[in-house]
Protein backbone atom coordinates (compact mmCIF):
# COMPACT_ATOMS: atom_id res chain seq x y z
CA UNK A 1 0.00 0.00 0.00
CA UNK A 2 1.60 3.09 -0.78
CA UNK A 3 -0.56 5.51 1.42
CA UNK A 4 2.01 7.49 4.00
CA UNK A 5 0.23 8.15 7.09
CA UNK A 6 0.83 11.23 8.76
CA UNK A 7 -0.97 9.93 12.20
CA UNK A 8 1.61 7.47 14.59
CA UNK A 9 -1.70 5.39 14.85
CA UNK A 10 -2.40 4.95 11.28
CA UNK A 11 1.63 3.93 10.65
CA UNK A 12 1.78 0.99 13.39
CA UNK A 13 -1.80 -0.16 11.97
CA UNK A 14 0.19 -0.31 8.22
CA UNK A 15 3.64 -1.13 9.10
CA UNK A 16 2.75 -4.22 11.81
CA UNK A 17 0.38 -5.38 9.21
CA UNK A 18 -2.93 -4.53 11.53
CA UNK A 19 -4.51 -2.59 8.66
CA UNK A 20 -6.94 -4.77 6.09
CA UNK A 21 -9.37 -1.94 5.57
CA UNK A 22 -10.28 1.18 5.97
CA UNK A 23 -13.61 3.39 5.08
CA UNK A 24 -11.37 6.50 4.68
CA UNK A 25 -7.54 6.03 5.14
CA UNK A 26 -6.84 9.99 4.63
CA UNK A 27 -10.26 11.17 6.45
CA UNK A 28 -9.46 9.07 9.23
CA UNK A 29 -5.83 9.88 9.18
CA UNK A 30 -6.61 13.38 9.39
CA UNK A 31 -9.37 13.30 11.88
CA UNK A 32 -6.23 11.46 14.29
CA UNK A 33 -3.41 14.05 13.58
CA UNK A 34 -5.99 16.60 14.83
CA UNK A 35 -6.44 15.32 18.08
CA UNK A 36 -8.33 12.77 20.48
CA UNK A 37 -10.00 10.15 18.88
CA UNK A 38 -12.18 7.66 20.39
CA UNK A 39 -12.40 4.01 18.82
CA UNK A 40 -14.17 1.10 20.20
CA UNK A 41 -14.26 -2.85 19.38
CA UNK A 42 -17.54 -4.84 20.29
CA UNK A 43 -17.10 -8.18 22.59
CA UNK A 44 -19.91 -10.25 22.86
CA UNK A 45 -19.92 -12.85 26.02
CA UNK A 46 -20.75 -16.12 24.42
CA UNK A 47 -17.56 -17.25 27.15
CA UNK A 48 -16.07 -17.07 30.43
CA UNK A 49 -12.59 -15.84 29.01
CA UNK A 50 -11.14 -14.12 25.54
CA UNK A 51 -9.03 -16.23 23.47
CA UNK A 52 -5.76 -15.53 21.28
CA UNK A 53 -8.16 -14.78 18.57
CA UNK A 54 -9.00 -11.61 20.17
CA UNK A 55 -5.62 -10.82 20.73
CA UNK A 56 -4.77 -9.26 17.42
CA UNK A 57 -7.98 -6.42 18.42
CA UNK A 58 -6.84 -6.11 21.63
CA UNK A 59 -2.98 -4.93 20.72
CA UNK A 60 -4.84 -2.79 18.18
CA UNK A 61 -6.51 -0.83 21.42
CA UNK A 62 -3.51 -1.01 23.08
CA UNK A 63 -1.40 1.03 20.23
CA UNK A 64 -4.35 3.06 19.68
CA UNK A 65 -4.00 4.45 23.87
CA UNK A 66 -0.10 4.55 22.91
CA UNK A 67 -0.64 6.41 20.35
CA UNK A 68 -2.53 8.72 22.28
CA UNK A 69 -6.62 8.08 21.46
CA UNK A 70 -8.80 6.57 23.36
CA UNK A 71 -10.79 3.13 23.45
CA UNK A 72 -13.46 1.93 24.54
CA UNK A 73 -14.63 -1.47 25.11
CA UNK A 74 -18.03 -2.20 24.30
CA UNK A 75 -19.09 -5.35 26.19
CA UNK A 76 -21.95 -7.13 24.46
CA UNK A 77 -24.28 -7.79 27.03
CA UNK A 78 -27.26 -7.04 25.31
CA UNK A 79 -26.12 -8.16 21.72
CA UNK A 80 -25.31 -11.80 23.09
CA UNK A 81 -28.79 -12.33 23.56
CA UNK A 82 -29.14 -12.16 19.84
CA UNK A 83 -26.09 -13.56 18.50
CA UNK A 84 -23.54 -12.68 15.92
CA UNK A 85 -24.24 -14.85 12.65
CA UNK A 86 -21.23 -13.63 10.66
CA UNK A 87 -19.80 -16.51 8.93
CA UNK A 88 -21.41 -19.02 10.75
CA UNK A 89 -23.26 -22.23 9.49
CA UNK A 90 -25.41 -22.13 12.71
CA UNK A 91 -27.33 -20.07 14.66
CA UNK A 92 -25.44 -19.80 19.07
CA UNK A 93 -26.92 -20.89 21.63
CA UNK A 94 -28.90 -18.07 23.46
CA UNK A 95 -26.97 -17.64 26.87
CA UNK A 96 -29.35 -16.92 30.23
CA UNK A 97 -28.43 -12.94 32.03
CA UNK A 98 -26.74 -14.97 34.56
CA UNK A 99 -24.59 -16.70 32.24
CA UNK A 100 -23.73 -13.16 30.23
CA UNK A 101 -23.02 -10.91 33.11
CA UNK A 102 -20.67 -13.77 34.61
CA UNK A 103 -18.98 -14.02 31.15
CA UNK A 104 -18.05 -9.83 31.26
CA UNK A 105 -16.80 -10.37 35.04
CA UNK A 106 -13.95 -12.98 33.37
CA UNK A 107 -13.16 -10.94 30.31
CA UNK A 108 -12.74 -7.78 32.08
CA UNK A 109 -9.80 -9.26 33.90
CA UNK A 110 -7.78 -9.56 30.47
CA UNK A 111 -8.58 -6.18 29.42
CA UNK A 112 -7.11 -4.56 32.62
CA UNK A 113 -3.90 -6.07 31.39
CA UNK A 114 -3.31 -4.49 27.81
CA UNK A 115 -5.58 -1.02 28.32
CA UNK A 116 -5.01 1.80 30.96
CA UNK A 117 -8.63 2.61 32.33
CA UNK A 118 -9.72 5.85 34.37
CA UNK A 119 -10.67 9.40 33.78
CA UNK A 120 -7.74 10.73 32.22
CA UNK A 121 -8.59 12.44 28.66
CA UNK A 122 -7.18 9.04 26.45
CA UNK A 123 -7.84 6.16 29.10
CA UNK A 124 -10.35 3.88 28.33
CA UNK A 125 -13.88 3.37 28.66
CA UNK A 126 -15.40 -0.37 29.36
CA UNK A 127 -19.09 0.16 28.57
CA UNK A 128 -21.95 -2.69 28.08
CA UNK A 129 -24.48 -1.94 25.09
CA UNK A 130 -27.41 -3.45 27.77
CA UNK A 131 -27.33 0.12 29.16
CA UNK A 132 -29.04 1.28 25.72
CA UNK A 133 -30.34 -2.14 24.26
CA UNK A 134 -32.06 -3.61 27.39
CA UNK A 135 -34.74 -0.75 27.43
CA UNK A 136 -35.35 -0.53 23.48
CA UNK A 137 -39.19 0.10 22.71
CA UNK A 138 -39.79 -2.50 19.69
CA UNK A 139 -41.96 0.26 17.86
CA UNK A 140 -40.44 3.16 18.64
CA UNK A 141 -37.18 1.76 17.30
CA UNK A 142 -38.58 0.46 14.43
CA UNK A 143 -39.98 3.26 13.35
CA UNK A 144 -36.75 5.42 13.88
CA UNK A 145 -34.17 3.01 13.11
CA UNK A 146 -35.50 0.50 11.47
CA UNK A 147 -36.78 2.62 8.47
CA UNK A 148 -32.90 3.61 7.55
CA UNK A 149 -32.16 -0.32 6.98
CA UNK A 150 -32.93 -1.83 3.07
CA UNK A 151 -33.32 -5.51 3.07
CA UNK A 152 -31.83 -5.83 -0.08
CA UNK A 153 -28.53 -4.25 0.73
CA UNK A 154 -28.47 -6.44 3.98
CA UNK A 155 -28.94 -9.57 2.30
CA UNK A 156 -26.07 -8.83 0.16
CA UNK A 157 -23.89 -8.57 2.83
CA UNK A 158 -21.47 -11.46 2.31
CA UNK A 159 -22.19 -12.87 6.26
CA UNK A 160 -25.27 -13.09 5.37
CA UNK A 161 -24.86 -14.45 1.68
CA UNK A 162 -22.76 -16.68 2.37
CA UNK A 163 -25.17 -18.36 4.75
CA UNK A 164 -28.42 -18.37 2.58
CA UNK A 165 -26.35 -19.55 -0.48
CA UNK A 166 -25.62 -22.60 1.08
CA UNK A 167 -29.21 -22.77 1.85
CA UNK A 168 -28.68 -22.60 6.06
CA UNK A 169 -31.39 -21.11 8.01
CA UNK A 170 -30.97 -17.55 9.07
CA UNK A 171 -33.62 -16.46 11.86
CA UNK A 172 -35.31 -13.29 11.88
CA UNK A 173 -33.61 -13.13 15.90
CA UNK A 174 -29.88 -13.33 14.20
CA UNK A 175 -31.06 -10.82 11.36
CA UNK A 176 -31.50 -8.16 13.41
CA UNK A 177 -28.24 -8.24 15.25
CA UNK A 178 -26.48 -6.21 11.99
CA UNK A 179 -29.14 -3.93 13.49
CA UNK A 180 -28.20 -3.37 16.85
CA UNK A 181 -24.66 -3.63 16.43
CA UNK A 182 -25.18 -0.65 13.99
CA UNK A 183 -27.01 1.06 16.25
CA UNK A 184 -24.53 0.58 19.36
CA UNK A 185 -22.10 2.82 16.79
CA UNK A 186 -24.49 5.57 16.65
CA UNK A 187 -25.61 5.60 20.61
CA UNK A 188 -21.62 5.59 21.20
CA UNK A 189 -21.14 8.24 18.87
CA UNK A 190 -24.21 10.15 20.70
CA UNK A 191 -22.57 9.68 23.68
CA UNK A 192 -19.02 9.47 23.90
CA UNK A 193 -18.25 11.44 20.64
CA UNK A 194 -16.50 7.60 19.17
CA UNK A 195 -15.81 8.03 15.46
CA UNK A 196 -14.07 5.19 15.02
CA UNK A 197 -14.94 1.29 14.94
CA UNK A 198 -12.64 -1.24 14.56
CA UNK A 199 -12.89 -5.33 13.84
CA UNK A 200 -11.98 -7.91 12.24
CA UNK A 201 -12.83 -8.49 8.51
CA UNK A 202 -15.45 -10.59 8.78
CA UNK A 203 -17.37 -7.57 10.76
CA UNK A 204 -16.84 -5.13 7.39
CA UNK A 205 -20.52 -5.25 6.87
CA UNK A 206 -21.59 -4.47 10.43
CA UNK A 207 -19.29 -1.76 10.66
CA UNK A 208 -20.37 0.12 7.63
CA UNK A 209 -23.64 -0.80 8.70
CA UNK A 210 -23.01 1.09 11.77
CA UNK A 211 -21.48 4.35 10.01
CA UNK A 212 -24.68 4.58 7.59
CA UNK A 213 -26.95 4.57 10.39
CA UNK A 214 -24.70 7.55 12.07
CA UNK A 215 -24.81 10.32 8.84
CA UNK A 216 -28.80 9.14 8.43
CA UNK A 217 -29.61 10.30 11.90
CA UNK A 218 -26.90 12.25 13.12
CA UNK A 219 -25.09 13.37 10.09
CA UNK A 220 -21.74 12.67 11.43
CA UNK A 221 -18.08 11.79 10.20
CA UNK A 222 -17.34 8.48 11.27
CA UNK A 223 -15.04 5.90 10.08
CA UNK A 224 -14.29 2.25 9.98
CA UNK A 225 -11.17 0.19 10.08
CA UNK A 226 -10.67 -3.80 9.91
CA UNK A 227 -7.89 -6.06 10.96
CA UNK A 228 -7.09 -9.15 8.35
CA UNK A 229 -8.40 -12.46 9.58
CA UNK A 230 -5.66 -14.17 10.73
CA UNK A 231 -5.12 -17.70 9.80
CA UNK A 232 -1.47 -19.96 10.42
CA UNK A 233 0.72 -20.53 7.60
CA UNK A 234 -0.65 -23.78 7.30
CA UNK A 235 -3.77 -23.08 7.19
CA UNK A 236 -5.69 -23.05 10.69
CA UNK A 237 -7.82 -20.53 12.44
CA UNK A 238 -5.63 -18.53 14.95
CA UNK A 239 -6.13 -18.97 18.56
CA UNK A 240 -7.11 -23.22 18.35
CA UNK A 241 -4.60 -26.12 19.08
CA UNK A 242 -5.12 -29.41 19.38
CA UNK A 243 -6.73 -29.27 22.89
CA UNK A 244 -9.27 -26.69 21.96
CA UNK A 245 -9.06 -22.92 22.35
CA UNK A 246 -6.16 -20.75 23.76
CA UNK A 247 -7.91 -18.67 26.48
CA UNK A 248 -6.73 -16.04 27.62
CA UNK A 249 -7.02 -15.95 31.38
CA UNK A 250 -5.08 -18.04 33.71
CA UNK A 251 -7.65 -19.92 35.29
CA UNK A 252 -8.55 -21.87 31.41
CA UNK A 253 -5.19 -22.30 30.55
CA UNK A 254 -2.53 -22.19 32.54
CA UNK A 255 0.69 -19.64 31.44
CA UNK A 256 3.18 -22.05 30.74
CA UNK A 257 0.73 -23.88 28.17
CA UNK A 258 -0.20 -20.17 27.28
CA UNK A 259 3.79 -19.69 26.64
CA UNK A 260 4.22 -23.21 24.97
CA UNK A 261 1.38 -22.26 22.18
CA UNK A 262 3.49 -19.09 21.18
CA UNK A 263 7.15 -21.23 21.51
CA UNK A 264 5.42 -23.19 19.06
CA UNK A 265 4.40 -21.14 16.52
CA UNK A 266 5.58 -22.50 12.93
CA UNK A 267 8.85 -20.73 11.84
CA UNK A 268 6.89 -19.07 8.80
CA UNK A 269 4.82 -16.66 11.05
CA UNK A 270 7.07 -15.68 13.69
CA UNK A 271 8.00 -12.34 11.96
CA UNK A 272 4.57 -11.52 11.25
CA UNK A 273 3.61 -12.79 14.84
CA UNK A 274 6.14 -10.76 16.60
CA UNK A 275 5.27 -7.14 14.93
CA UNK A 276 1.25 -8.46 15.58
CA UNK A 277 1.24 -9.36 19.21
CA UNK A 278 4.55 -7.90 20.42
CA UNK A 279 5.86 -4.01 21.37
CA UNK A 280 9.10 -4.93 19.60
CA UNK A 281 10.18 -2.52 16.61
CA UNK A 282 9.20 -3.14 13.38
CA UNK A 283 13.03 -3.95 12.58
CA UNK A 284 13.67 -5.97 15.24
CA UNK A 285 10.73 -8.23 14.61
CA UNK A 286 12.22 -8.51 10.94
CA UNK A 287 15.62 -9.47 11.71
CA UNK A 288 14.30 -12.22 14.10
CA UNK A 289 11.73 -13.56 11.59
CA UNK A 290 14.37 -14.10 9.13
CA UNK A 291 16.67 -16.30 11.30
CA UNK A 292 17.09 -19.68 9.75
CA UNK A 293 18.17 -23.27 10.96
CA UNK A 294 17.92 -23.63 14.83
CA UNK A 295 18.66 -19.55 15.26
CA UNK A 296 14.79 -19.59 14.84
CA UNK A 297 13.70 -21.30 17.65
CA UNK A 298 15.60 -18.31 19.51
CA UNK A 299 12.94 -15.53 18.17
CA UNK A 300 10.21 -18.52 19.04
CA UNK A 301 11.61 -18.01 22.80
CA UNK A 302 11.48 -14.36 22.45
CA UNK A 303 7.91 -14.22 20.81
CA UNK A 304 6.54 -16.63 23.88
CA UNK A 305 8.09 -14.56 25.90
CA UNK A 306 7.23 -11.24 25.34
CA UNK A 307 3.41 -12.53 24.62
CA UNK A 308 3.14 -13.91 27.84
CA UNK A 309 4.53 -11.18 29.76
CA UNK A 310 2.13 -8.78 28.51
CA UNK A 311 -0.95 -11.36 29.24
CA UNK A 312 0.31 -12.90 32.35
CA UNK A 313 3.39 -10.32 33.74
CA UNK A 314 7.37 -11.10 33.44
CA UNK A 315 6.92 -13.19 35.86
CA UNK A 316 4.73 -15.40 34.79
CA UNK A 317 7.05 -15.14 31.16
CA UNK A 318 10.10 -16.55 33.17
CA UNK A 319 8.57 -19.46 35.09
CA UNK A 320 7.12 -21.03 31.38
CA UNK A 321 10.37 -20.31 30.02
CA UNK A 322 12.32 -21.94 32.94
CA UNK A 323 9.84 -25.02 33.06
CA UNK A 324 10.38 -25.00 29.35
CA UNK A 325 14.49 -25.57 29.76
CA UNK A 326 14.02 -28.11 32.72
CA UNK A 327 11.23 -30.08 30.46
CA UNK A 328 12.87 -30.03 27.07
CA UNK A 329 16.84 -29.84 27.73
CA UNK A 330 17.38 -31.60 30.85
CA UNK A 331 14.43 -34.12 30.57
CA UNK A 332 13.25 -32.86 34.20
CA UNK A 333 9.85 -32.08 35.58
CA UNK A 334 9.02 -28.05 35.86
CA UNK A 335 6.86 -26.76 37.88
CA UNK A 336 4.29 -25.24 35.81
CA UNK A 337 3.66 -27.78 33.98
CA UNK A 338 -0.17 -28.62 33.43
CA UNK A 339 -1.00 -30.96 36.71
CA UNK A 340 -3.51 -33.94 36.94
CA UNK A 341 -4.24 -34.02 40.81
CA UNK A 342 -6.14 -37.96 41.47
CA UNK A 343 -7.68 -39.15 44.44
CA UNK A 344 -6.89 -42.29 46.49
CA UNK A 345 -10.26 -43.26 45.53
CA UNK A 346 -9.90 -42.63 41.85
CA UNK A 347 -6.55 -44.40 41.63
CA UNK A 348 -8.26 -47.34 43.75
CA UNK A 349 -6.03 -50.43 43.08
CA UNK A 350 -5.52 -48.72 39.93
CA UNK A 351 -6.13 -46.78 37.29
CA UNK A 352 -5.79 -46.80 33.36
CA UNK A 353 -3.31 -45.48 31.86
CA UNK A 354 -5.58 -44.30 28.61
CA UNK A 355 -7.96 -42.41 31.46
CA UNK A 356 -5.22 -40.81 33.01
CA UNK A 357 -3.90 -39.56 29.27
CA UNK A 358 -7.52 -38.28 28.62
CA UNK A 359 -7.59 -36.50 31.83
CA UNK A 360 -4.52 -34.55 31.99
CA UNK A 361 -5.65 -33.21 28.49
CA UNK A 362 -3.02 -35.29 25.91
CA UNK A 363 -6.09 -36.68 24.23
CA UNK A 364 -9.41 -36.03 23.99
CA UNK A 365 -10.73 -39.67 23.40
CA UNK A 366 -9.73 -43.17 24.99
CA UNK A 367 -9.61 -44.02 21.32
CA UNK A 368 -6.96 -40.69 20.73
CA UNK A 369 -4.84 -42.09 23.60
CA UNK A 370 -4.57 -45.82 22.29
CA UNK A 371 -3.51 -44.14 18.88
CA UNK A 372 -1.13 -42.37 20.16
CA UNK A 373 0.92 -45.28 22.23
CA UNK A 374 -0.41 -47.45 19.55
CA UNK A 375 1.99 -45.20 17.19
CA UNK A 376 5.21 -44.23 19.70
CA UNK A 377 3.88 -41.13 20.42
CA UNK A 378 3.32 -41.42 24.52
CA UNK A 379 6.18 -41.75 26.90
CA UNK A 380 5.97 -42.11 30.68
CA UNK A 381 8.54 -40.00 33.15
CA UNK A 382 10.87 -39.48 29.35
CA UNK A 383 10.51 -43.77 28.57
CA UNK A 384 8.51 -45.00 25.59
CA UNK A 385 5.06 -45.84 26.78
CA UNK A 386 3.71 -49.20 25.15
CA UNK A 387 1.68 -50.90 27.15
CA UNK A 388 -2.35 -49.27 26.80
CA UNK A 389 -3.30 -51.92 29.14
CA UNK A 390 -0.98 -50.36 31.86
CA UNK A 391 -2.57 -49.02 35.48
CA UNK A 392 -1.08 -47.07 37.83
CA UNK A 393 -1.78 -47.88 41.37
CA UNK A 394 -1.07 -45.45 44.30
CA UNK A 395 2.40 -46.44 44.84
CA UNK A 396 3.51 -45.72 40.96
CA UNK A 397 1.99 -42.21 41.69
CA UNK A 398 4.02 -42.16 45.46
CA UNK A 399 5.72 -39.28 43.19
CA UNK A 400 4.37 -37.22 40.24
CA UNK A 401 4.27 -38.83 37.39
CA UNK A 402 5.57 -36.88 33.91
CA UNK A 403 3.39 -38.05 30.86
CA UNK A 404 4.51 -36.79 27.09
CA UNK A 405 2.46 -36.70 23.51
CA UNK A 406 4.54 -36.32 20.89
CA UNK A 407 7.69 -33.56 21.89
CA UNK A 408 6.04 -30.82 22.56
CA UNK A 409 3.11 -31.63 25.33
CA UNK A 410 3.16 -32.94 28.71
CA UNK A 411 1.20 -32.76 31.85
CA UNK A 412 2.09 -34.17 35.04
CA UNK A 413 -0.20 -36.42 37.37
CA UNK A 414 0.09 -36.75 40.77
CA UNK A 415 -1.72 -37.86 44.22
CA UNK A 416 -3.85 -35.35 45.58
Amino acid sequence: MTYHPKSDFMRVMIERGYLADCTDYQGLDEALSQGVVTAYIGYDATAKSLHVGHLLNIMMLRWLQKTGHKPITLMGGGTTKVGDPSFRSDERPLLGPEQIDANIEGMKQVFAKYLQYGDAPNDALMLNNAEWLDNLNYLEFLRDIGRHFSVNRMLSFESVKSRLDREQSLSFLEFNYMILQAYDFLELNRRYGCSLQMGGSDQWGNIINGIDLTRRVLDHEIYGLTSPLLTTSDGRKMGKSQGGAMWLNADMLSPYEFWQFWRNTTDADVGRFLKLYTELPVEDCERLGALAGSEINDAKIILANEVTALCHGAEAAAAAEATAREVFEKGGVGDDLPTLELTSDEVGDGISIVQVIVRAGLAKTGKEAKRLIAENGARIDDQPLTDAGLMLDAAALAAPVKLSAGKKRHALVKLG
